[in-house]
């Protein structure tokens, strides 16, 4: 599937438009998020690859044109769009980095039909992959490397993609394993998972299910306790982890209820029978929120499954991206409106210690002590090294995470740093935008 109708309706008109004129001087985009939702103190750039991807691929295929002359595209419309590929640059921050609002996540440079086209598709994966992200980020943050995180989110993400993506970021940011088992397959992650309430309740007992998993699959003892009586659960789990000789290798788990207080009387139920070593797995509509009054707290919780809540980024489900013409031609542009004003040309972001980050014309020198965060990811609409790797992606953000200011972390009230802009693009910014009023004859230049 070369995917070249994913896109809105308008970007075909406007790119049939720009090919009827001969208009194929290169043009620059730049995605980047305007705002970042209130309860967030950053974010994870994600989705670049899987862009890098689609655009390796972009053609029309005879089936996509035949139903664009369906709905009134023209011979000649047709005819440039069968021959049109992507053979543009992108550059990027590479998956895994942090980044703030205003800073460009990604631009995409070339013929403007082609870079137009591309549009809907680009901002559609940064921005659910870099939402996602983000959110996984925060139950991350929450556990301060003291519980596990395994992803359970898969049954309750937005459609199957949603999961494998969902997945996917999980070992990004550091979770211990997913219940994805296609996810865990295509991206290398640890696959986990034993037993639902439906298999307990299969047996005429509670004790009966348990000594059977164990029987079938005895290297993965984690007792779902909570079917009928949890406390009776676990008094039952310890019976089969001592009598099998469980100790150092099984877990229980807590599914409903107080989980801080079952988790204190199970710990203590479990150290009384000798059962120091075994772990308390806790779920349920658990998010970071939940995870950090875990730690807080110091409740034995051992690991933890997060699922909904997390596979929507419940309370913070979209972000406030857009994909801007920044110049065409050779000329830097600007757009005026209130409140969604851009700034023109190519851009660099360079990053400090600290995350001090500034804004920059691309052409700029970097400044004292910083590095650039866009890199150059693809040319003439090929990658410019092989695809990135999780792995690759985990060991940047756990760079990123060690140099987050403690007020970026916050997860109820986050002070998001502020990307400065060099006074290089701010004297661009201002003559183009000026350049601008002056040709649209705006209000405030009329007598």
């Amino acid at each position: 599937m070369s995917g070249a109708l994913l896109t809105d309706f308008y970007e075909l008109t406007m790119a049939d438009s720009y090919l009827r004129r001969q208009m194929t001087a290169p043009a620059t985009f730049s995605l980047f998020v305007r705002k970042l939702p209130a309860t967030r103190g950053f974010l994870v750039s994600a989705g670049v690859g899987d862009c890098l991807d689609w655009l390796e691929r972009f053609s029309f295929t005879p089936a996509d044109l035949d139903y664009l002359a369906s709905v009134g595209f023209g011979r000649d419309s047709l005819e440039s769009f069968a021959s049109l590929r992507f053979g543009g640059e992108v550059w990027a921050v590479p998956e895994g980095r942090m980044v703030f609002a205003g800073e460009p996540i990604l631009e995409v440079t070339a013929p403007i039909a082609q870079a137009q086209l591309v549009e809907t598709y680009l901002l559609n994966q940064v921005s659910v992959q870099t939402t996602l992200a983000t959110k996984v980020a925060r139950c991350r943050i929450a556990a301060a490397d003291r519980i596990d995180l395994v992803d359970f989110a898969f049954r309750r993400t937005q459609g199957k993609e949603a999961g494998l993506i969902a997945a996917r970021l999980t070992g990004l940011v550091g979770f211990a394993a997913t219940s994805n088992v296609e996810a865990a397959r295509r991206y290398g992650l640890r696959p986990a998972g034993t037993m639902a309430h439906s298999y307990i309740e299969a047996f005429p007992a509670e004790l009966d299910a348990f000594y059977a998993f164990v029987a079938d699959h005895p290297g993965r003892a984690t007792f779902l306790v909570d079917t009928y009586d949890t406390l009776g659960g676990v008094v039952h789990a310890i019976e089969v982890i001592d009598r099998l000789g469980l100790q150092r290798s099984a877990a229980i788990r807590l599914d409903s209820g107080d989980l801080a207080e079952l988790a204190i009387r199970s710990r203590r139920m479990l150290d009384s029978a000798g059962l120091p070593e075994v772990r308390i797995f806790a779920s349920g509509g658990l998010d970071e929120h939940d995870v950090a009054a875990f730690v807080a707290k110091g409740i034995p919780i051992d690991a933890v499954g997060i699922g909904t809540r997390m596979g929507v980024s419940a309370d913070a489900p979209y972000l406030d991206s857009a994909y801007k013409l920044v110049a065409y031609d050779g000329r830097p542009v600007a757009k005026l409106s209130t409140g969604k004003a851009t700034m023109p040309g190519p851009k660099q972001v360079f990053r400090g210690p600290r995350m001090h980050d500034v804004i920059a014309r691309r052409d700029e020198p970097a400044p004292h002590d910083s590095r650039p965060l866009l890199e150059p990811v693809m040319r003439a609409g090929r990658r410019v090294e092989q695809a990135d790797t999780v792995t690759a992606g985990r060991a940047r953000f756990e760079a990123d995470l060690a140099d987050l200011p403690e007020e970026a972390r916050d997860l109820r009230y986050p002070v998001a740093p502020i990307a400065a802009i060099t006074p290089r693009l701010s004297r661009l910014t201002s003559e183009v935008q000026a350049a601008a009023r002056r040709l649209a004859g705006t209000v405030e230049d009329r007598p």
